[in-house]
């Protein structure tokens, strides 16, 4: 199978079709229409093989992550997602792997709205590059910098799941709750991009990132990017049941809360008077949010605290993906 057949049989018949989409798939390059009014957010993420996926990944799991981490990324700026590219190297030419990549792939493109514009496909080791575009009101694009001293610090869903789910596919976390592990592995394999809240919250937050890293890291980039510090209530982090439940000791939990990373919840700040809106929106959305803590005028310093007293975990200090 040739460049182009692959290309016609797998990723050229989108599921949805946005009107602003002038030219998609199947020529040089794509044409779009960018809505008056309004900012093209852009962003590129790319996933190898043994790197940020396994190599016993199914299809379906390596495109859905492929997918929801650019989403993540567009959903933390306050991007309404729109239109993606598909950058795909492949060692051969395997249809069942390509049948479960693309339904996926078009499963996907229909549930949040978006289409695929076009890409590339080459020969060579397993990788997914991704490339996504959303929009975004000029006067509402969230950043890392924007937090201000007295800012309420809030994260959506929970914490910790996925890097667990990680150490139980690769036999690190040997769980007896079958149930549980499974939760935990889909959570890793599956995650969820908070697109919805990611729009909601560029009229409320004041600061914003998406949880990639590892909780720790990834604040630093907000209190380094607004000069500000922070105090974190570590008795205060959402934990999911199914993490609580099987891991008993509280150092093993927070070490996977604060620095597992791959979970792809948002990490925010509000101020005081915005609280209950945002609140009652997530609420409306069914979504949980968690207050964590509260921004502090101490530049870079993170406070930490366990049942309202002081805590030392050095482990916990500077840990978190690296990339390099």
């Amino acid at each position: 199978m040739d460049e182009f057949t692959l290309i016609r049989d797998y990723f050229s018949t989108p599921d949805f079709v946005r009107k602003d989409v002038i030219i998609g798939v199947g020529d040089d390059a794509a044409i779009t229409q960018v809505p008056q009014g309004q900012y093209l957010a852009t962003t590129t993420d790319t996933l190898l093989e043994g790197v940020h996926f396994l190599r016993q990944a199914s299809a379906d799991a390596i495109a859905h992550k492929a997918i929801a981490v650019n989403l993540s990324d567009l959903a933390a700026m306050g991007a309404e997602p729109a239109w993606i590219n598909l950058s795909l190297s492949l060692p051969e030419v395997d249809n069942q792997w390509l049948e479960l990549f693309s339904q996926k792939v078009q499963e996907l493109t229909k549930y949040f709205s978006i289409q695929l514009i076009g890409g590339d496909t080459v020969k060579g080791k397993l990788a997914v590059t991704i490339t996504a575009q959303g929009f975004v009101p000029p006067e509402s694009v969230l950043t890392r910098v924007g937090a201000k001293p007295g800012d309420w610090l809030f994260v959506t869903g929970t914490l910790g799941d996925a890097a667990a789910g990680l150490d139980c596919l690769q036999n690190k976390l040997k769980l007896t709750d079958k149930s549980a592990q499974e939760y935990l592995v889909a959570r890793h394999s599956f995650p969820t991009p908070r697109v919805l809240a990611g729009t909601t919250l560029r009229r409320l937050a004041n600061a914003c990132i998406d949880v990639s890293d590892g909780l720790m890291q990834d604040l630093q980039h907000i209190l380094k990017g607004s000069n500000v510090g922070a105090l974190l209530h570590l008795d205060k982090l959402p934990i999911s049941k199914e993490l609580g439940s099987s891991i008993p000791e509280l150092q093993q939990a927070l070490t996977y809360a604060c620095t597992g990373g791959d979970d792809y919840e948002l990490l925010f700040t509000i101020a005081e008077e915005h609280r209950v809106s945002m609140e009652s929106a997530m609420a409306s959305y069914n979504l949980p949010v968690t207050c964590i803590g509260q921004i502090t005028g101490v530049s870079g310093k993170i406070d930490l605290r366990l049942n309202d007293q002081p805590f030392s975990f050095v482990s916990l200090e500077d840990r978190g993906y690296q990339h390099f």
